[in-house]
């Protein structure tokens, strides 16, 4: 057993004992209790100083402190991930597992998405069987709101704005990840940095065009007013689907910056770049999942 960890003589991979997978469980555990406290409260104001202080709805304390542990957590994991690399560690046969786990991971948030457009496409083409429900308790008006599409008092946005804007945004940052991409598969380092810093400023500045829609959609009360009270379906499935796209975009962002930062530091060849190659990746199935939502959330049945 001494020597488990010793120079192999095979091509995988033993990774060392490490403490981000637990540090990660208990900071996620912590966030997603912070998170209810947040919303919704553990203990009621006046429960005592300390318990009022941590535990009261409203309190975000223990949602950012969650938060920051998952951020640390994540970073430390990811950086010990690159000094494998650094050493040596990733060979051949183990590249190919990290290619298989990355598309796995993709895979599974085809479907994270794929539930979201279930539940948009019931609501858009099932609405009126609502109607045909037995009448219980209140349903009767929740029914009636929902007899037409768009439900009764929501307010769709102009799929030929902001949401036109934000669709140019991503088809160009999927070009110019893809400019980037091919630049340091040739070793030409120059282009790839400028093709990866243009492409993190589009994502910047499409992060920055959905804030300015979600304030303008909030200030005007498009989805959530006294007319739409019993619409109020339409607006949170609408802001989980493209809330969730554009954490994803944030994301992806911070995934290019440090393969940018790590750019310049040396450390991709042409040879050896599968972390950014898995940014790319991860970048176009976020263009993907965008175009489907600009279809049919804003054009089709917006």
């Amino acid at each position: 057993m001494a020597d488990a960890h010793a120079t192999p003589h095979h091509d995988y991979h033993l990774v060392n004992p490490s403490p981000w997978p637990l540090v990660s469980s208990i900071a996620v555990t912590i966030m997603m209790i912070g998170a209810v406290v947040w919303m919704k409260g553990l203990v009621p104001a006046d429960s005592g100083a300390v318990a009022g202080a941590l535990l009261a709805k409203g309190d975000k304390a223990l949602f950012f402190a969650g938060l920051a542990g998952v951020l640390l957590a994540a970073g430390c994991w990811w950086a010990d991930v690159v000094k494998e690399s650094r050493a040596g560690d990733h060979t051949p046969v183990v590249q190919i597992g990290l290619r298989y786990g990355m598309l796995l991971f993709i895979a599974s948030e085809v479907m994270f998405f794929a539930g979201f457009f279930w539940m948009f496409f019931e609501m858009t083409l099932f609405n009126e069987a609502r109607a045909h429900i037995p009448e219980i308790g209140t349903w009767a008006d929740t029914a009636k709101a929902w007899s037409t599409w768009p439900p009764k008092g929501i307010e769709t946005l102009d799929a030929w704005q902001l949401p036109l804007l934000n669709t140019i945004i991503l088809l160009l940052s999927g070009t110019t990840v893809t400019w980037a991409h091919h630049a340091i598969a040739q070793g030409d380092r120059k282009a790839t940095k400028i093709g990866l810093g243009i492409t993190i400023a589009l994502g910047v500045l499409f992060t920055a065009v959905q804030a300015y829609e979600y304030h303008h959609i909030i200030h005007e009360n498009l989805f959530f007013n006294d007319e739409a009270i019993n619409s109020g379906l339409y607006g949170s499935i609408f802001f989980m689907a493209t809330g969730f796209h554009g954490f994803h975009v944030l994301i992806g962002t911070l995934f290019l910056i440090v393969c940018l930062l790590r750019l310049l530091a040396g450390q991709f060849t042409a040879e050896k770049h599968f972390g950014f190659e898995a940014a790319a990746w991860y970048w176009h199935f976020v263009d993907v999942v965008w175009l489907f939502l600009f279809a049919f959330v804003y054009v089709v049945f917006g």
